[in-house]
């Protein structure tokens, strides 16, 4: 799973979303969902504005957590992938 970690960061800069969104162009409900953790799909070009308007790294804003349960099960060639013992 991939977290957004827009709300931690903007809270560690006392910064509102309403001052993102300004200083991005983004939209505010684009803000919003990335703050939120609704968005399914994330602008790498946002990405970039924002990096740029926080003054942080890419990995500030986004981490994986492998996922409890698998999601893929099959490789490209439709074997199923071996469990490590």
């Amino acid at each position: 799973m991939i977290r957004i970690l827009l709300s931690r960061k903007l809270g560690e800069l006392k910064m509102s979303q309403a001052d993102l969104a300004r200083m991005t162009g983004i939209r505010p409900n684009t803000i919003n969902e990335l703050y939120n953790e609704f968005a399914e799909r994330i602008n790498l070009q946002h990405l970039d504005l924002i990096c740029e308007a926080l003054n942080c790294d890419l990995s500030e804003l986004l981490i994986y957590i492998p996922n409890s349960i698998p999601q893929v099960n099959r490789t490209r060639a439709g074997f199923k992938k071996k469990e490590n013992p």
